[in-house]
Formats: structure tokens, C-alpha cells, sequence
């Protein structure tokens, strides 16, 4: 997911320089909708690269369009390794929870949210800058 709004990349790389999740919930924040987060995870190919494509419920979409949703994360990732316990990369949770955090302010409804275990493992503020695909732009596939 390559996001296009530049002032959505700045407004939100300040607070990930201590973790992706630390956006504290603001007080008069609805509480998360109840899981299941995750509908479906599976991995696709293209040549020797692949991406596990998760795709969220409603709820889970709900969820990761609020601030705050610190647990309902923590479930949602659990979702998946459940589903495809081989996910537990390095550096697929930090795309995770790039794609939680932000997918649905900055692209909502996107079909699937997309993990790549080839992309290197970055700080926070590259994650966000480089749209939740560090390494190069959004798989070809």
C-alpha cells in the first residue's frame, strides 16, 4: 500500500518514534468492536517473491480505523498466526501493524492487507514512509 498524502505520513510519524501502536486512545473513544478481526489469510507467489494477504472482517476494519485499538491489534495479530503460524517473520508484525494503524484512515477498504517477508526490517517512521512497503513499492502481484 503506497499512501499518497503526505500530511497524513507526517502527522503520524512523530508519534510512532517510541512504536506503531503508542497512539494513546483519546478518552471519548468508541471501545473496539469485538473479534473476529481477521476473515482470511492466504499467501500468494509471483516468481521467488510472496505476500501473506490478510483480510480483515468488518470488525476488524472498525477496529483499525480507530486510535487506540492497542488490544484489539494484539488479537488481530494473534488471528493470523493462527491461521499461518509461518508469518511469525521478522519483520511481518511491523508491517502488520503499519497496515492496522493506517490502512483504513489512508485507504479504507482495501481488499487485502499484504505482509512481505522479502522487505527489510525498518524503524517506524521508514515503515510509515515508505507506505507499509519498505524496500521497494507494492508487490506486482
Amino acid at each position: 500500500m503506497r499512501f499518497s498524502f503526505a500530511a497524513v505520513t507526517a502527522a503520524l510519524v512523530l508519534p510512532l518514534s517510541l512504536s506503531p501502536l503508542a497512539v494513546a486512545p483519546d478518552a471519548s473513544a468508541q471501545p473496539a468492536p469485538p473479534p473476529p478481526y481477521i476473515d482470511h489469510v492466504t499467501w500468494a507467489k509471483w516468481g521467488d517473491l510472496s505476500s501473506l494477504r490478510v483480510y480483515p472482517t468488518p470488525a476488524g476494519r472498525q477496529a483499525a480505523g480507530e486510535v487506540g485499538t492497542v488490544a484489539a491489534a494484539e488479537q488481530a495479530w494473534a488471528e493470523v498466526l493462527a491461521a499461518s503460524p509461518d508469518a511469525a517473520i521478522p519483520g511481518m508484525r511491523e508491517q502488520f501493524d503499519c497496515h492496522w494503524q493506517f490502512a483504513e484512515f489512508v485507504q479504507p477498504g482495501k481488499a487485502s492487507w499484504n505482509l512481505e517477508p522479502w522487505r527489510p526490517e525498518v524503524d517506524a517512521a521508514q515503515m510509515v514512509a515508505a507506505g507499509c512497503n519498505p524496500g521497494g513499492t507494492e508487490e506486482p502481484f
